[in-house]
């Protein structure tokens, strides 16, 4: 088995028994291999091995990717990818975002979203884009994301968007090798959708966990995690 594919089959098992050992259904739980700095053979054997989602951080590159990825995935027959932008999101990035990804998980300003919103209805038979609201449950100045307090008044404004899918919530905590730790910030998260699930919101993701602490973030409730470095190896 090619090395990729064993590493993604490791992911899986960790998954698997993280799920279990939380109570819940590890087919709840999507994995999204995140590819930043890896080339397009990397992800074409990731394909080969049963993965579809992919998370992308930096704009060009993932383009590049795309229009490869896409073109060699129908060749072979394998399903169609489905695109994560997981970096920051500039004013200048949306139309490229609106035309080329399903998802943006890093929303975290009204302007953005708007810009999406109007870019992605630009597009012939377009489906709304799926979304996810990033907040900053660290408090770190280093990180995007906004503060959980101002989480409503923009969910709210996203939710009224026409071409949008607001689908949930996205953070990146503080790296901790410690699981109770790893648990607080995912637990807010956690708080937060279900606090707007409450006013009738309907979200249904929650995009959290990475290499390191995919376990913690399932146990707080992960509907996505983003795994790179223990799928592809460390970044070149």
């Amino acid at each position: 088995m090619p090395k990729i594919a064993q590493q993604l089959d490791t992911v899986r098992q960790r998954i698997d028994a993280a799920a279990k050992k939380a109570g819940r259904r590890a087919n709840d739980i999507q994995l999204l291999a995140v590819s930043k700095t890896r080339p397009a053979e990397d992800l074409l054997d990731a394909i080969e091995a049963g993965q579809t989602r992919f998370g992308e951080n930096y704009l060009q590159e993932a383009l590049n990717k795309i229009t490869r990825i896409n073109a060699s995935a129908n060749k072979i027959g394998n399903h169609p990818c489905e695109w994560h932008f997981i970096g920051p999101c500039q004013s200048n990035k949306t139309a490229a975002l609106a035309q080329h990804f399903d998802w943006v998980h890093t929303v975290d300003r009204l302007k953005i979203a708007q810009r999406l919103s109007d870019q992605r209805q630009q597009l012939d038979n377009s489906v709304p884009l799926n979304i996810c609201l990033q907040i900053n449950t660290s408090q770190e100045s280093s990180k995007s994301g906004i503060d959980p307090e101002q989480l409503e008044t923009l969910a709210e404004a996203v939710k009224r968007l026409p071409n949008l899918n607001l689908r949930g919530l996205m953070t990146i905590p503080a790296a901790s090798d410690d699981i109770d730790q790893q648990r607080r910030p995912f637990r807010l998260l956690k708080q937060l959708f279900d606090q707007l699930n409450k006013k009738g919101y309907g979200l249904d993701t929650l995009s959290m966990g990475m290499s390191n602490d995919l376990e913690a973030a399932i146990m707080e409730g992960a509907t996505i995690v983003r795994v790179g470095t223990a799928i592809f190896g460390t970044r070149k």
